[in-house]
């Protein structure tokens, strides 16, 4: 999963960045709104962090012309305790949250973890397909409640199929949301990490879809 984090404060970009990728995600960053506007137009993100006041462009104004644009990438916005006016702006700008500064940086984590669930259709904060479950709150992975080591890789790929069960997805798009815009990507990879999966999880979890890409797909005995 991958998230884009925009805020003009050095000290509290590399925080929140450092603790999104300890939780697992892939970051980009900006400093000003108008290269965080560009990336956020230009880069498929699962959730993107945005500060209201920026320079080179305010965050009201990068959300309202990616909403115009047609972007529905969810986006939690930074407002000032005392500015509430900011609130409201962001939400009716087109932000789905919000969180006051000064924040606990697990705030910021827990409602992106929401956010980007909600988007994929999920409620809880633990998602299943057969036997396999994926706690987000803790990024665990369990087959049949027995827990299951992944590497950073494998498991942001899971994450990203979990949340999107049953739908078709390219290597191209994979690897968008495995590596950030500065990684040399290679769509290749993908097959490798697929081929691990299927022997942690089950030879069947994962269906290949000729000419398309892959599908996770809940198995009647995952290989069992």
């Amino acid at each position: 999963m991958r998230v884009l984090v925009i805020e003009d404060d050095p000290d509290l970009n590399r925080q929140l960045c450092d603790a999104l990728e300890d939780a697992g995600y892939v970051v980009d960053k900006a400093l000003d709104g108008e290269e965080g506007h560009f990336l956020g137009d230009t880069e498929p993100y699962d959730a993107i962090v945005l500060d209201i006041g920026l320079p080179k462009m305010d965050g009201i104004s990068v959300l309202e012309e990616w909403r115009r644009e047609g972007r529905k990438t969810p986006v939690l916005i930074l407002t000032a305790r005392d500015r509430w006016s900011d609130k409201v702006s962001g939400i009716d700008a087109g932000a789905d949250d919000y969180v006051t500064k000064p924040f606990h940086v697990e705030e910021v984590l827990a409602r992106v973890r929401a956010l980007i669930r909600r988007a994929a259709g999920h409620a809880a904060s633990t998602i299943s397909c057969g036997d396999i479950e994926l706690d987000t709150r803790v990024s665990k992975v369990t087959v049949d409640g027995k827990p299951v080591k992944l590497t950073s890789h494998e498991f942001r790929l899971l994450s990203y199929l979990m949340h999107h069960q049953e739908e078709v997805h390219s290597r191209t798009v994979l690897t968008e949301h495995l590596y950030d815009q500065d990684f040399d990507r290679d769509s290749n990879t993908i097959e490798v990490f697929i081929g691990r999966l299927r022997k942690k999880l089950g030879s069947d979890c994962i269906e290949t879809v000729r000419g398309l890409g892959y599908r996770l797909k809940e198995p009647t005995e995952h290989g069992k």
